[in-house]
């Protein structure tokens, strides 16, 4: 085993990519795209450690899928998420490489590792077999080279070359700027990288999404207040109390958060909006129901339908039903007939009966997103 550390960078927001699902979670069957891509490598060589570089708000997800990889979040540039990397790293060598290059042939691996101590960082490039144009004038295509990754550094130097605060697109070009030596192994069409999105069709590693469907279940709960505002289902309810919380109490929203996080297997409400914190006092909780629709969307899910069940003595639910529909419609991207309201009473029973609160229970389905009908 070569002592060498793998790291995946994935903590971008994939701004340029043309589907909702975010490219590092592409569903590859029901592996996401990172961890399809650490699979493949850890097939290839025995890495000493693995490292996933995640989008902050992605990370207690990502955690989720595996306990042998180890995650760190991401910053809000390339280099950010490698500076946060690199301290983890103790080994010799470390091999950095894009998530959105998925198909890397291990032919390339191997060649990156066998040639590792020709220079500091060792890179796999492309020849350029079109005319190249470059500011007007037509240039020597054979003194042009398409820069690929993975690429393979020395730890030491990568760490230096990167403190610093101009901007680089690769190690390499870090590393040169360090005054390093790069060495250049031959690279491979095969690691196309998937940026706009249209590039899936010509990825031949990549098999369909699986049409595996998930529910989950979320009930709220919460007593009446006096004189404050009634939310519900993200619509004002006629009435002269609301809900005793630290938002704005609109249960069925978050009974519908809940039924979502169930679905995907993220935690529940508390997770993400915690009521110890002050930034969700009396928030509207359409926005955090946003957020979470977001989420859901950026890590490889479609909402399917939702059903929600309100039990509550008092007020009368039957004249909103349709306002509510329309208005977490909008928010859940579905259909409004997508979204199903029952209401029932506690006939006189316990604290519902007794007009003491209101409970409400949701079911939410979703679907991987079938990114490869798009």
């Amino acid at each position: 085993m070569i002592n060498t550390t793998l790291v995946i960078l994935c903590a971008g927001e994939s701004s340029r990519f043309k589907q909702t699902t975010k490219k590092q979670w592409l569903r590859i069957e029901d592996t996401p795209l990172w961890l399809f891509v650490a699979n493949k490598f850890s097939s290839y060589n025995k890495f000493n450690k693995i490292i996933v570089v995640s989008h902050k708000d992605e990370l207690n997800y990502m955690k989720k899928f595996s306990s042998s990889l180890t995650f760190i979040a991401g910053g809000n540039t390339r280099q950010e998420s490698m500076k946060n990397a690199l301290q983890l790293i103790t080994t010799p060598y470390v091999m950095v490489t894009d998530v959105a290059r998925a198909c890397v042939p291990k032919k390339v691996i191997k060649d990156l590792l066998k040639n590792r101590t020709k220079a500091a960082c060792i890179v796999p490039i492309l020849d350029v077999s079109d005319t190249v144009i470059y500011d007007g004038k037509t240039i020597n295509r054979d003194r042009v080279k398409l820069i690929q990754t993975p690429q393979l550094s020395q730890t030491k130097y990568l760490k230096k070359a990167l403190k610093t605060t101009t901007e680089f697109t690769d190690d390499s070009s870090a590393i040169k700027a360090l005054g390093k030596d790069v060495y250049y192994i031959q690279g491979s069409n095969r690691s196309k990288k998937l940026t706009l999105g249209n590039e899936i069709k010509d990825i031949k590693c990549l098999k369909k999404p699986s049409k595996d469907i998930f529910s989950g279940t979320g009930i709220d709960i919460h007593q009446f207040e006096d004189n404050k505002p009634m939310v519900l289902g993200g619509v004002t309810i006629k009435s002269s109390f609301g809900f005793k919380a630290h938002s704005d109490g609109d249960v069925a929203i978050h009974s519908i958060i809940d039924a979502l996080l169930g679905a995907i297997g993220a935690g529940d409400i508390g997770e993400f909006f915690p009521d110890t914190q002050e930034e969700y006092k009396n928030v509207d909780s359409k926005e955090l129901l946003k957020y979470i629709v977001k989420f859901i969307l950026n890590v490889g899910y479609s909402i399917v339908n939702i059903d929600i069940t309100i039990l509550a003595q008092v007020p009368k639910i039957d004249p909103y039903k349709e306002k509510i529909q329309k208005t977490l419609a909008n928010i859940l991207k579905i259909k409004q007939h997508k979204i199903n309201i029952k209401a029932t009473t506690g006939e006189k029973m316990g604290f519902i009966g007794r007009s003491e609160g209101i409970a409400v229970q949701s079911i939410a389905t979703v679907k991987y997103t079938q990114w490869n009908k798009k």
